[in-house]
């Protein structure tokens, strides 16, 4: 397939949830609804971490931080679903495409780190409670949370400078609701093979080494709460750890349905549910599963909204 023979597209027409216009009135307020409740309990829960001295401990470092990547997330990517219902010019330049799928994969693939960071610290915190405040110190913390920034930011642009060697021809319409690199892929009139290969190489060993870290820590965890005497023990260790184990599901588990599969650019628009657990659905549920189930959240909340317990 030759360029000449095609007009270069420079920009896009984004046709996710474009199909069913009657439910369009439908969609915008379910939509809108989740953006609020997102972005509310999310940039809620940083407020509350930052203000609140005695929530200035590893794990609510951690969780600060992955409240921010998921604001962070919904603001790229509701704002223009929202605006696509009523629109009559969905179109979006290939640079627009390009920051928007640059931002989206810097905070998902700092999420990912986060969420073994936190996974770490739990078993730190349960296994070696004894050593936890010297392990786990504020400093290490900090460069932890920030590493994770610095990785997703690198892994990105490796894709991004890759996607400068593609030129779009053809059809100009991504069948998704944002600008993800897959949909690019297969608008390309040049073999995206180098760019496939190097997504699945990357995005692979990041799931492979970020899981296998939640895995040996919550096996690590598991065990030493098998081994706990007492009943209120492994009751309270099993409390800790399921607001974490639910969220790291949800998430790597569309996320690996996304990306770490042969026959990447087959799938056309069936990768969208996926997308949208990990995208919408999971930002949505992570201020709920993480302060309605922590006492010490409730509590401060109690104490700033000045409800008696």
């Amino acid at each position: 397939m030759t360029e000449e023979n095609h007009t270069i597209n420079n920009e896009f027409i984004l046709t996710g949830f474009t199909d069913y216009p009657e439910l369009k009135s439908v969609l915008f307020v379910i939509f809108f609804a989740i953006y609020l409740i997102t972005m509310v309990g999310n940039l809620g829960l940083v407020i509350l971490i930052s203000k609140e001295h005695r929530l200035h401990t590893p794990m609510y470092i951690f969780l600060g931080n992955l409240a921010f990547v998921d604001s962070c997330c919904a603001c790229a990517t509701i704002p223009r679903i929202l605006e696509n219902f009523f629109s009559e010019n969905r179109m979006v330049s290939l640079y627009e495409c390009l920051a928007q799928f640059y931002f989206l994969c810097t905070v998902e693939t700092a999420d990912c780190f986060l969420l073994a960071a936190m996974a770490y610290d739990r078993y730190v915190a349960i296994c070696s409670p004894l050593q936890y405040h010297t392990r786990m110190s504020k400093k290490l913390c900090v460069q932890m949370a920030t590493g994770a920034f610095i990785a997703g930011n690198l892994h990105c642009v490796i894709h991004l400078g890759l996607l400068f060697r593609l030129t779009f021809c053809g059809s100009n319409h991504i069948k998704h609701f944002y600008c993800d690199i897959l949909p690019l892929y297969r608008l390309s009139c040049v073999d995206p093979y180098v760019n496939e290969l190097v997504l699945f190489i990357f995005s692979g060993s990041i799931q492979v080494f970020t899981i296998g870290s939640v895995l040996i820590s919550y096996l690590y965890i598991l065990s030493t709460i098998f081994k706990m005497k007492s009943k209120e023990g492994r009751v309270k260790a099993f409390s800790t750890c399921a607001s974490h184990l639910v969220s790291v599901s949800l998430f790597y588990g569309s996320l690996f349905f996304m990306y770490i599969h042969p026959n990447l650019l087959e799938e056309g628009d069936k990768d969208i549910p996926a997308a949208i657990l990990f995208t919408i659905v999971v930002l949505l549920l992570n201020p709920f599963i993480y302060s309605l189930r922590n006492k010490e959240v409730i509590c401060v909340l109690r104490k700033i909204l000045k409800i008696k317990s």
